[in-house]
């Protein structure tokens, strides 16, 4: 009786099986990359806005703090975005008439609020509360990236469940004097302590947690 399939059809069907889970891995790499990446993750890409704020003039040129405008981040889960009213308490007198300005001026006249687009913009289903991470000293950097060095303003970071679970994991990291919060260009070694030795130390003086139950931010 002849044989229906010759002697090769062994080595094909085995090396197509090795082809078939080579290509699977590499298609779960590839989308493993693509997930964590910045095209996916928005990381780096300036957030057009209606009018194009400098975090750079206002914070590192100007020395304006970041509770100026931000004003219930100590106090709320929610770092508010500044009402028109902020804007020309000082821009009634500074550069009262420039072109780049007009939307804010329209917005003072109608009581419109002018329409910012979030930079940093957590999924619904993530709780997050800025005021807790504050009074355990986490910086606004630790978060949202050198902001005083941001002409216009972008995601610094990815965003992502694992990237807030580093810092859950292991909070010693990134933790800071809680009078050190708003400070961007604090640095441990300015109390003479490495981040390791202040921040184990700054750890039980606060009595954090490291944090890992979903219920933590998915509520």
């Amino acid at each position: 009786m002849a044989q229906t399939f010759p002697r090769s059809a062994n080595q094909i069907a085995k090396a197509s099986i090795v082809l078939a889970l080579c290509g699977a891995a590499a298609a779960g790499g590839l989308w493993y990359l693509f997930d964590r990446g910045p095209l996916h993750t928005a990381q780096g890409t300036y957030v057009p806005q209606e009018v194009p704020f400098s975090h750079d003039h206002h914070t590192a040129g100007l020395g304006i703090d970041c509770r100026y405008c931000h004003t219930s981040v100590e106090e709320s889960a929610f770092a508010n975005i500044p009402p028109t009213a902020t804007c020309m308490n000082c821009h009634k007198i500074i550069w009262a008439n420039t072109e780049m300005l007009e939307p804010v001026r329209e917005s003072w006249t109608t009581g419109e609020p002018l329409k910012w687009t979030r930079v940093n913009d957590l999924p619904d289903y993530v709780y997050f509360n800025h005021s807790v991470h504050v009074s355990k000293g986490v910086g606004c950097e630790t978060c949202h990236g050198p902001v005083t060095e941001m002409p216009l303003m972008y995601q610094e970071h990815s965003l992502q469940m694992l990237w807030c679970l580093d810092c859950h994991r292991e909070p010693e990291k990134f933790v800071r004097p809680r009078e050190e919060v708003f400070n961007f260009d604090w640095e441990p070694s300015q109390v003479g302590m490495t981040q390791k030795e202040l921040g184990a130390k700054l750890v039980e003086e606060y009595e954090i947690a490291s944090l890992e139950h979903c219920s933590v931010c998915h509520r």
